[in-house]
């Protein structure tokens, strides 16, 4: 059978728009929500570091944080920087942490131990005589007499007077129950390390003022420190997870944080006690046990 030549374009001509609708198809549709964003891991504290004895304050620094890692007196840091005690610190703001350098002034001291004062010569008078020069110092040597003999020492008499830890009148607590692992050894070790298990009660070693509480002391992971009195403070370090926070008062034996092991080897407790900012051994001053 034939097909004419009309119907052969007639049936071209329907086949083409269904040929075009296939080949437009639409594009795949791509699901990007589900695409993970890498979130930058958070920067630890940077240590602290003075040039030329000057320090630069960074986030979180307290008074006390500073001179507990410069191993200073907050009092005399104050002094220095004309902080008040216990002032707020600027980020940014520059402290001296060393001493400052106090300029002595000499005068030139004469043989005589006086300025010699000579008034000018009227005019058309002579000039006056030069002063007669003073006789060269002797070069012989000064008799001297021989010290008497010392005298013999009691035997009650003590030879040599032996160095007393500073009294602080205060009743001092254990802060944990652990052994101890790390004696006071400064500056190798400035206090004492406390084994433990984590989460054990860390407990104030005296009534006080929490005065820091934060993590930017290098070396010391979360840290309490707790002021006692014009003269001695405590610090409390490695802690798991701190209980007070900065300006709260704290009592005797109460729970001030959890013992923990951040920035250190194993569960433990680093304890310092500083009188006058200076690291000082906490078994003189805790009770026997």
């Amino acid at each position: 059978m034939k097909i004419s030549l009309k119907l052969k374009w007639m049936l071209m001509l329907a086949v083409i728009p269904m040929t075009a609708c296939v080949s437009q198809r639409p594009a795949p549709v791509v699901d990007r929500s589900a695409r993970t964003v890498a979130t930058a891991p958070v920067p630890a504290p940077a240590p602290r570091q003075a040039k030329d004895g000057m320090y630069t304050v960074q986030r979180g620094d307290t008074l006390y944080s500073v001179a507990l890692a410069f191993g200073l007196d907050h009092v005399e840091l104050a002094r220095w920087n004309n902080v008040p005690d216990g002032g707020a610190l600027r980020i940014g703001q520059s402290l001296r942490v060393i001493p400052p350098v106090e300029v002595a002034t000499t005068s030139p001291i004469t043989r005589s131990g006086q300025a010699e004062v000579r008034p000018l010569p009227a005019p058309g008078a002579a000039e006056p005589a030069a002063p007669t020069p003073l006789p060269p110092p002797s070069t012989t040597p000064p008799v001297t007499t021989p010290p008497p003999p010392p005298t013999a020492t009691s035997p009650s008499a003590p030879a040599t007077e032996v160095p007393r830890s500073p009294s602080s009148g205060l009743p001092w607590l254990w802060p944990a129950s652990g052994k101890v692992i790390e004696t006071f050894d400064d500056p190798r070790n400035k206090g004492i390390d406390i084994a433990g298990i984590e989460g054990a009660p860390v407990q104030a070693a005296a009534d006080g003022e929490v005065v820091y509480v934060g993590s930017a002391v290098r070396g010391y992971g979360n840290l309490v420190i707790v002021r006692h009195s014009d003269d001695f403070i405590t610090a409390y370090a490695h802690n798991r997870k701190v209980l007070v926070a900065e300006k709260q008062s704290v009592r005797r034996g109460q729970t001030i944080a959890e013992l923990g092991r951040s920035d250190a080897d194993r569960p433990k407790l680093h304890f310092e006690l500083r009188h006058q900012g200076k690291p000082v051994d906490p078994l003189k001053y805790l009770p026997a046990r």
